[in-house]
């Protein structure tokens, strides 16, 4: 075997490592991180829990939000003194109407013009004078006593943020599908992840959907990235902790349509990209052990299209340098084939390699977007059925 052929596998070999790292090695690696000397701060501290104010941003958001506003009933009831702030992003449905008729738990916040999200929190923060802020979506649901367990966090001065573990459910109506069965099994390993990261210091970001920071210091952004990343990571800059915790739970819907969740992956990563290139100066200054996390948990995971490809690329490169060439041309192209064909069907396990694949791609075009100046300041809520 020629040296070039055995270059050429040896690439392949590492591609595939590069590939797999963030979802199964890096995991194995945090696992055998000291903890951090106190990974979970002690609810039993005699400091006094700090004011919350809870934060959500809506965009025609009609079919979540009678049972979001049950929602908040239910943690306004279990605490008293939580301010409660919805915004309304010009919603062109019965958004305002609803947030307007709840006005006895929440101050309704009516844009006259689509802004976003970001552009959306950064308004209700300068509404509020609390000392933490809470931000939840319209469509998630929080469990009993997670604002309580949420804010007893923050009795430990080191702790800037906090995530909730964010749950995914298919519909009551059965509505399920290969592709929210792979989001709720990505998520689960996910969710796994941050708490790997929590135990051993700091987590990389917290998402959206529920968590919270304190509000001093909360950074104004470009209105294109993604300010759950920015506003979660940006307390490590301070010094804080940012913690994943599992008694803090909100549960969402999957979404269960191909189509829907490949444009949903492919703006988060657009927007998350771009937000890494915004931050970069700053993530420079972290600790070795938070940059190890970040290249490890989002870098990898951006570029994993890129190993994919290359991969692909030198294993058919080697096959042809021993003189296989057409051999391993067929092998990815029936390999390709099938996986695409009873993928698109659903056949079992075809159906979940392909939602894999298509997440893989979808990440890919959302980076290669945000190098070429792509992105998403607003868009239309994803559909779960």
């Amino acid at each position: 075997m020629s040296s070039l052929t055995l270059t050429l596998a040896g690439l392949t070999l590492i591609c595939a490592i590069a590939f797999v790292y963030p979802y199964v090695i890096y995991p194995l690696i945090l696992k055998l991180m000291p903890q951090y000397s106190s990974s979970q701060p002690s609810q039993a501290s005699s400091a006094q829990a700090p004011s919350a104010a809870l934060l959500m941003c809506a965009y025609n958001e009609e079919a979540s939000l009678p049972a979001k506003i049950d929602n908040l009933r239910r943690m306004k009831k279990e605490w008293p003194e939580l301010e409660i702030l919805a915004y309304s992003d010009c919603s062109s449905d019965r958004t305002n109407e609803l947030l307007q008729a709840a006005s006895d738990i929440l101050t309704p916040v009516i844009g006259t013009e689509r802004a976003g999200k970001v552009r959306g929190m950064f308004h209700l923060i300068g509404l509020t004078e609390a000392e933490v802020a809470v931000f939840t979506d319209a469509n998630v649901m929080v469990d009993e006593g997670s604002i309580s367990n949420l804010l007893n966090y923050f009795r430990d001065p080191e702790v800037g943020a906090v995530a909730a573990t964010l749950i995914y459910e298919d519909k009551e109506d059965g509505d399920q599908s290969a592709t929210s069965d792979v989001g709720g099994a990505y998520w689960k390993l996910e969710e796994h992840i941050k708490k790997l990261e929590s135990a051993s210091g700091s987590m990389m970001g917290a998402d959206g959907a529920f968590f919270a920071r304190r509000r001093a210091g909360y950074p104004q952004i470009p209105a294109d990235l993604v300010d759950d990343m920015a506003v979660s990571i940006g307390v490590l800059f301070d010094g804080q902790r940012c913690l994943s915790a599992p008694d803090v739970i909100g549960r969402e819907h999957s979404v269960t349509h191909r189509g829907e969740e490949f444009r949903r992956k492919r703006r988060i990563a657009c927007g998350s990209y771009s937000t890494y290139r915004y931050l970069k100066p700053s993530l420079r200054a972290l600790s070795r052990l938070d940059r190890f996390k970040f290249f490890s948990h989002k870098l990898m995971r951006w570029w994993g299209a890129a190993f994919l490809l290359a991969g692909v690329a030198a294993f058919v490169a080697a096959s042809a340098s021993a003189g296989y060439g057409l051999a391993g041309t067929g092998v990815v192209a029936l390999g390709s084939a099938i996986v695409v064909g009873l993928g698109h069907l659903n056949v079992a396990p075809f159906g979940a390699v392909y939602e894999v694949l298509l997440a893989v791609i979808a990440t890919g075009l959302g980076v290669l977007e945000s190098l070429k100046g792509g992105s998403y300041a607003t868009w239309e809520p994803a559909k779960t059925r």
